[in-house]
């Protein structure tokens, strides 16, 4: 991977690069109007920068509640509330706010795709944009991230391939120390460095990017949609890279609910497995996708072996086997890609 040692890289000199944050609201206006709390400052830290908050068609009064937030405490200058009247998946929300401004008189120089389960910590988007102005081959950042206890996750991630599949499906030992070069999540180092993808959940996209590329694929739902937009910007010609200066905190799932209040995981839900689907089928054919889903089925199906003798416990989704087999390609009826 290339990589910037960390002294090198980023000056301390304010850029006056426009950012446009989008967040996408489902049934969780409480936590958008904390991440809007925290955005105040690294927003007016950077002039002409502002926020669209779209409501994915939440129906429970979020944006009553989040425009009541925006009214009350003075945002109005700097945050717009988008409602939509339905829920076409994450990147038909991001999506909404995106195209107007790509065709406007005066677009954002970038945009920060942001989850509302997020907070942002100091200079934390500062950080992203400052190393961006002076990578101009960088088309997109993230940092470092933390969980709602404080502790800092400091990760690469490679794109998903057959052998991170069935590494990740196994889960044994050994394996994944054989495949470690090619697993799908590794330890990031001290210093900044280029990477295959960055979560979706705060990740910072050069205009020119969508500009190349397009707008994000609105034939996932949900999961791997910035995976694939990763990939098709890396085609491109396109960097993406860790910038360990910025760092945001993510509670994650809170709109998604896969966990009980027990802690147990809930059954995977079918788009995920739609989403999965399509980005082997769409971006390497459906020979490799099928390849895949039998090294993972495999795999998973020794694991769940493995831990019925070895009386390991089961933290797995509930019938996560026969859904993976349910959904392969090679069993699926609905493996049409569109690409429109």
């Amino acid at each position: 991977m290339k990589k910037i040692m960390l002294t090198q890289s980023i000056n301390s000199n304010p850029t006056t690069a426009s950012v446009v944050v989008v967040m996408v609201n489902y049934k969780t206006p409480q936590l958008t109007i904390d991440c809007l709390s925290s955005l105040e400052p690294e927003i007016k830290a950077l002039p002409g920068s502002s926020v669209v908050v779209v409501d994915n068609d939440s129906g429970d009064g979020s944006v009553k509640t989040i425009q009541s937030a925006i009214d009350q405490k003075g945002w109005a200058n700097w945050v717009s509330l988008r409602p939509s009247d339905y829920n076409g998946g994450y990147s038909y929300g991001n999506n909404l706010a995106i195209a107007p401004l790509l065709t406007s008189s005066n677009p954002p120089a970038y945009f920060l795709i942001l989850n509302p389960d997020c907070l942002v910590r100091p200079n934390a988007l500062s950080a992203l944009v400052n190393f961006m102005e002076q990578h101009p081959q960088a088309g997109i950042a993230s940092g470092n991230w933390e969980n709602s206890e404080g502790k800092v996750y400091s990760l690469l991630f490679r794109f998903p391939n057959i052998l991170n599949e069935f590494d990740g499906a196994l889960r044994l030992g050994i394996v994944s120390k054989l495949l470690s070069r090619w697993g799908i999540v590794s330890p990031a180092p001290n210093e900044e460095c280029q990477v295959d993808w960055t979560p979706g959940c705060g990740m910072l996209i050069r205009r020119e990017v969508f500009e190349s590329i397009g707008l994000m694929d609105e034939g996932y739902f949900l999961y791997y949609e910035e995976v694939d937009f990763c990939l098709s910007a890396k085609r491109a010609g396109w960097e993406c890279w860790y910038v360990p200066q910025s760092l945001m905190m993510s509670i994650g799932g809170q709109s998604t609910q896969w966990k009980n209040t027990d802690g147990s995981q809930k059954r995977r839900p079918q788009y995920w497995f739609d989403s999965r689907r399509r980005f082997f089928v769409k971006n390497y054919g459906i020979f490799y996708a099928a390849i895949v889903d039998f090294v993972s089925i495999v795999g998973f199906a020794l694991w769940r072996l493995r831990r019925f003798i070895q009386h390991k416990p089961d933290h797995d989704p509930p019938n996560f086997l026969r859904d993976m087999i349910h959904n392969s390609v090679l069993l699926s009826k609905n493996i049409a890609i569109r690409n429109d």
